[in-house]
């Protein structure tokens, strides 16, 4: 079953336009993801481009890997990035705890399959999917929780560590290294999942992943490795000194340039305003400074630059020399983030999920300054897992799950409604009214044959009458009953299905089903996710 975006709340029209009204947004995007007959083109645009760094990608690559123990697939993956005619299809994400919400693993697998669509289809090209680690952003205390629900279907939220003001967050979250409490993180989970037969095993895992002293890049790099590497995915990070080293070019042109870049930027992302919403907010400068521990925001002055939210200046002059002699400081935002992916790796796709397919309308003109070839931007794969138990509720009381989607209050509404058609008062005063109709006439024949016979009947009735009102409470009793399991029945399925009004794969995590279905359920998600589909999947497990 598939579901289109338009009828799930929270998608903004830009995303739904890009989806499905491409021709409104084409001013923004340089590729209609859908058109087909571009693809060839955009690989040979690529391959004749010439990389400088491709060997030394491989390189680092074939460093970063040195301690894994990867499969023959893996390997040959990071060999054929040197190769000219190897395309790249990148995705990233943030580095949350145990991976994150469901979707990480979407795009991982839209990445693979996409990969092997293309190959098979393009011999004369190599596609190799790529995952970029987002180990330089400090968001913090969005990536330090998983949700899911618990044995009485009560979405838990876990946490490592205590939640950081915004302001208070500093270091790339990459770096940081996890303390005891990690252990206290793994206890909580450990109590809040049911225990099946897999539990012990997948505690054991995690706690091997995340220990005391890792940082959050190598506990995530480890976790997806060991998912995915039989697949050939090519985990890259780009917090490594070397590759900053790389990134120089990429860098001194944006703190050179930075007025042009800005002022290109400003302009799209107002226009995109005036018609749909910018995605980002567009910052001077495109980058960051890690100054004693610290990373801040590069923001221009009348002089040079500043750190904001610190008292550091630097001359332009004072800037670049840092640069060149500690390129490892700097790391770039949001919006340049892209450009450093598509400098250093051929990538002719980029799968995304809503979010990144809306801010990658605002950056084009960085591609153009930076004469590099614009990706596919590829929606990434989205679905909603139906287990058994939760779609025999849908069945049961005939509910359609976009209905969940969009209103579960309404939903209830109708059920009662329906259920009240048959309701206790109206049977049960027919019955009642049947009764003192019967009687009436019986009392008319017996008043015939004796007045003290027909009289006693009263009695009798009155008896059958306090008997049937009897009964009626016992009904009322067991039909509010079945309301109050219905009801939870209904909310059961909400919270699964939409929890916090949300989609499911925006909110769980994968352990909740790893730990139902042990890892298996790892390969038939992969299996059953379409990734050409561009609608919203609804996948029974």
């Amino acid at each position: 079953m598939y579901v289109n975006f338009s009828d799930i709340p929270g998608h903004e029209n830009l995303f739904l336009d890009y989806l499905y009204e491409y021709n409104n947004v084409s001013n923004f995007y340089r590729y209609d993801f859908r058109n087909k007959e571009n693809y060839l083109k955009i690989f040979k645009s690529i391959s004749e481009k010439p990389r400088e760094s491709a060997a030394d990608v491989s390189s680092i690559l074939n460093e970063q890997y040195s301690c894994m123990d990867s499969s023959d697939i893996t390997k040959n993956n990071i060999k054929l990035l040197s190769d000219s005619k190897t395309m790249a299809i990148v995705t990233g994400q943030q580095l949350g705890i145990l991976g994150g919400p469901l979707y990480t693993f979407y795009k991982i697998i839209t990445a693979i399959k996409l990969s092997r669509y293309l190959s098979e289809r393009y011999d004369d090209y190599n596609f190799v999917p790529v995952f970029w680690l987002e180990g330089d952003d400090h968001d913090f205390n969005e990536i330090r929780s998983i949700k899911l629900p618990d044995d009485s279907n009560k979405i838990q939220n876990i946490s490592y560590g205590e939640a950081i003001d915004e302001e208070d967050v500093k270091q790339s979250v990459g770096l940081l290294k996890f303390d005891d409490s990690i252990n206290e993180f793994i206890n909580n989970l450990s109590k809040h999942l049911r225990e099946t037969e897999f539990t012990k095993n997948i505690i054991e895992q995690i706690q091997y992943f995340y220990k005391p002293g890792k940082s959050f890049k190598d506990s995530f790099f480890e976790l997806i490795h060991t998912l995915f590497d039989k697949y050939g995915l090519v985990i890259f990070n780009p917090l490594d000194d070397k590759v900053k080293q790389l990134l120089k070019p990429v860098f001194r042109k944006e703190i050179i340039d930075f007025r042009e870049h800005t002022e290109k930027l400003v302009y799209v992302s107002a226009t995109l305003e005036d018609i749909y919403h910018a995605q980002v907010k567009v910052k001077p400068v495109n980058l960051f400074l890690r100054v004693e521990n610290g990373r801040y925001s590069i923001e221009p002055t009348d002089y040079g630059f500043k750190l904001k939210r610190k008292r550091k200046s630097f001359t332009q002059n004072e800037l670049l020399e840092i640069l060149e002699k500690e390129p490892q400081r700097f790391s770039p935002n949001v919006l340049l983030r892209p450009i450093c992916q598509d400098y250093l790796l051929p990538t002719s796709f980029y799968v995304g999920g809503p979010s990144e397919v809306s801010y990658f309308a605002q950056i084009l003109p960085l591609y153009e300054f930076y004469n590099l070839t614009p990706p596919v931007i590829y929606p990434r794969s989205s679905a909603t897992l139906v287990e058994k138990n939760i779609g025999s509720i849908l069945d049961k009381h005939t509910i359609d799950i976009v209905d969940i989607f969009i209103d579960t209050e309404n939903v209830k509404r109708k059920i009662l409604k329906a259920i009240s058609e048959n309701s206790i008062d109206e049977v049960f005063n027919n019955i009642t009214n049947q009764i003192e109709l019967s009687f009436d006439q019986l009392k008319e024949k017996l008043f015939d044959l004796d007045k003290t016979v027909a009289d006693s009947s009263n009695r009798y009735r009155d008896k059958i009458i306090n008997s049937i009102t009897e009964l009626k409470s016992k009904a009322e009793k067991a039909h509010q009953k079945k309301h109050e399991v219905t009801l939870r029945q209904i909310d059961r399925a909400a919270d699964n299905l939409f929890p916090n009004n949300n989609l499911q794969e925006r909110e769980f995590s994968f352990i909740y089903f790893v730990n139902k279905y042990s890892y298996e359920f790892m390969n038939i998600i992969f299996e059953k996710l379409q990734i050409n589909k561009f609608e919203h999947q609804i996948i029974e497990i």
